[in-house]
């Protein structure tokens, strides 16, 4: 009878994570997701990051990875580095008002940027890749999220689409890749001049000005006639006294 009922309480179980899995699909452990390295950039000027994509499936690959750029901060200027194995394709949307770069007015900026590989190329279980990425001039906002989906090669999709939270707040189930900006730094040379070394303010109505005057051209007069009268004495040393 023990037999039997631990027999039918584990069937129960292997049917409610299979009905599970149907409703729900598919779900990999909640500590590694997508990311952007390094994770802090500046405002205004351009980056190289790379999004890092670890591979949470026990037997399937990654094989597709999809990021799509904030609309509220678009970038000018998108370019991305070669993946082995890997063919990468961009889209473009309008931007109004345009993007100044480098001088020029741009009206489209890129939208969405997409890795597609090919053959075995694919991020295998117990492995990770990176995608990196130039962009600038990085908007004037604090943070960047990038909305990503990982296709899987037997065509599960994880969506890291999730806003981030306040801090303290418990992150979400499939956080979004985000890149901080940090205001930009003030450029070299441009800090405000040292204060040149303040005289202290002569006040004449009190007539300490004209005290300080008279004083110092005292001083002066007084050393210039001890200087004359030491060479005038020198000089009389030095010639004979006349004979009467």
């Amino acid at each position: 009878m023990t037999r039997i009922r631990r027999t039918a309480t584990a069937a129960a179980a292997l049917a409610f994570t299979a009905a599970a899995t149907a409703v729900l699909g598919f779900a990999g452990p909640a500590s590694a997701h997508v990311t952007v390295n390094p994770k802090e950039a500046n405002q205004g000027g351009y980056a190289r990051v790379a999004f890092r994509v670890p591979n949470e499936s026990d037997t399937a690959s990654t094989t597709k990875l999809e990021v799509v750029l904030p609309e509220n901060a678009p970038v000018g200027s998108v370019s991305t580095m070669p993946v082995p194995g890997w063919t990468v394709t961009t889209e473009k949307r309008k931007v109004d008002p345009p993007i100044e770069v480098h001088g020029s007015q741009l009206t489209e900026a890129v939208s969405k940027i997409t890795w597609t590989a090919s053959g075995d190329a694919g991020v295998k279980p117990g492995q990770f890749q990176e995608f990196p990425v130039s962009l600038g001039p990085l908007p004037q906002v604090d943070s960047m999220v990038f909305k990503t989906l990982q296709t899987y090669s037997d065509g599960n999709i994880s969506r890291w689409i999730d806003e981030p939270v306040a801090p303290g707040a418990e992150e979400p189930e499939h956080p979004a890749p985000v890149l901080t900006l940090a205001a930009a730094a003030a450029p070299a040379g441009s800090a405000a001049p040292s204060a040149a070394v303040a005289l202290p303010d002569v006040d004449d109505d009190d007539g300490n000005g004209l005290a300080v005057g008279l004083g110092v051209a005292g001083l002066v007069a007084g050393l210039a006639g001890l200087v004359l009268g030491g060479l005038a004495f020198a000089r009389s040393r030095r010639e004979p006294v006349a004979k009467p």
